[in-house]
């Protein structure tokens, strides 16, 4: 009789993932573990909109795992110390987990190998669980460990054969041990979060899948853009959390039509970013491509934070993300240009505003857009700037978008609503604008 640990990280699904097929191939036995990591969880500020949706998707991970005669087993602590009391309590024989790219989740992998070289349990990272491409798999033709361009990438990303999904397992045989509750979010941090919060797991998120690809997405390469309308999937936090696997989205996928392609293109700059995190850790904090030094300006970051820079769309985007705890890609990326380029202001504050508020938070995604946005990353033309009000009218030409956030200006007809200033409204009533663009 062998004991095998699946243990899950950001892979919270029964299909398609490596590391529990893996686990039941490896023993009669299974155990289905998730550590609630304290590393993680006493971080300051907290998450509190990723940790109402991961609790969510914990709980119907377990509903999962049920189905098949499991259930999944939590604890919390340090992962290397939780792992290794399960270990010594199972006699299990190996321990499975997704390979990730960031210095946590290596530094993660590095202490169990260490924590577990003396019990005759041996770790096995499986990589194809959290990007379509694996990180290493891809490689210039200039011998560079990684591509700095996302083109060319993205043309080999698409040359790359897609594996088959995984089946989930037909069944699951658990040895005897104790669980920790499933948590609740008020049990890992008091911060309710956004009031509008929308939160699932496996089973929404295929549900969410279902419906994208029944019809919506063939309008994403049109659609996508646009704010008010904002037909976009929905399934980043899905994918963030794994409870949907990126293979198996892909692979359902149909890239001949327009829609899919652009869509799959949105998955391949995923890849793209973990590929650059995975060959230059040191991203996450640091500039890819060194940039001036920033403005300090308290004030300027306060407004933008809280929605009062007096540019609506930048105020209703930043609105939406303390409401939802999610904004439109085009959103993003307006706000983000507006805080690097138009305010001067240092992205690794805006990147830790948007991972306080984020449910999609990424690592590798949020951290490599706001270079991106900043100049200091990837983007071919890093002195281009995004200036809201022609984004405004380009992406909310009739300021649906700006009305629903921003009720203040609700009775200003139009594309009237993008230069509020125009109708001399009191700045009791709306902010005045914080600096000058070109087009007021």
């Amino acid at each position: 009789m062998s004991v095998a640990v699946a243990l899950f990280t950001r892979d919270l699904r029964t299909r398609d993932n490596p590391v529990l097929a893996a686990a039941v191939r490896a023993g009669t036995e299974v155990v289905p573990l998730f550590v609630l990591d304290d590393g993680i969880l006493g971080r300051k500020p907290g998450a509190a909109n990723r940790i109402r949706f991961l609790t969510a998707a914990l709980a119907e991970l377990d509903s999962e795992l049920r189905a098949l005669g499991g259930r999944l087993v939590v604890r919390r602590g340090a992962v290397a110390d939780s792992v290794a009391r399960v270990v010594a309590e199972t006699g299990a024989d190996s321990v499975h987990l997704a390979a990730d790219v960031s210095r946590y989740s290596r530094e993660r992998e590095r202490a169990l190998r260490e924590r577990l070289a003396h019990t005759g349990c041996r770790v096995h990272a499986h990589a194809g669980s959290i990007t379509v491409v694996d990180p290493a798999a891809l490689r210039p033709a200039t011998g560079r460990e990684h591509f700095a361009v996302f083109t060319p990438y993205f043309n080999r990303w698409l040359d790359m054969p897609l594996r088959t999904p995984l089946r989930r397992p037909a069944r699951l045989r658990l040895p005897r041990i104790e669980s920790d509750t499933l948590p609740a979010a008020a049990d890992l941090c008091g911060d309710p979060g956004s009031p509008t919060l929308a939160v699932g797991g496996e089973t929404t998120g295929r549900k969410l899948l279902r419906e994208w690809l029944s019809g919506p997405v063939e309008r994403y390469h049109t659609d996508s853009d646009d704010l008010a309308a904002a037909p976009t999937s929905r399934l980043s936090p899905h994918l963030h959390f794994g409870c949907l696997s990126p293979v198996e989205v892909v692979h359902r996928t149909d890239l001949s039509t327009p829609g899919g392609h652009a869509f799959a293109r949105q998955l391949a700059w995923r890849d793209f970013h973990h590929q650059i995190l995975s060959a230059t850790p040191e991203t996450a904090w640091r500039d890819y491509r060194p940039r001036p030094v920033r403005r300090h300006d308290p004030q300027a970051v306060a407004a933008w934070e809280t929605g009062r820079t007096g540019y609506p769309v930048i105020d209703a985007a930043m609105r939406q993300l303390l409401a939802e705890g999610w904004m439109p890609g085009r959103a993003r990326l307006i706000a983000a240009s507006f805080f690097t380029k138009s305010l001067g202001l240092d992205w690794r504050i805006g990147a830790a505003h948007f991972e306080r508020w984020l449910v999609d938070a990424d690592l590798a995604n949020n951290r490599m857009n706001w270079q991106w946005a900043a100049g200091t990353g990837t983007d071919t033309r890093p002195n281009r700037v995004l200036n809201p009000l022609r984004q405004a009218d380009r992406y909310d030409p009739q300021g649906a978008y700006v009305r629903r956030w921003i009720p203040e200006l609700a009775e200003l007809p139009g594309p009237a609503v993008h230069r509020p200033w125009r109708a001399g409204l009191a700045a009791a009533d709306y902010p005045p604008p914080i600096i000058e663009c070109n087009g007021m």
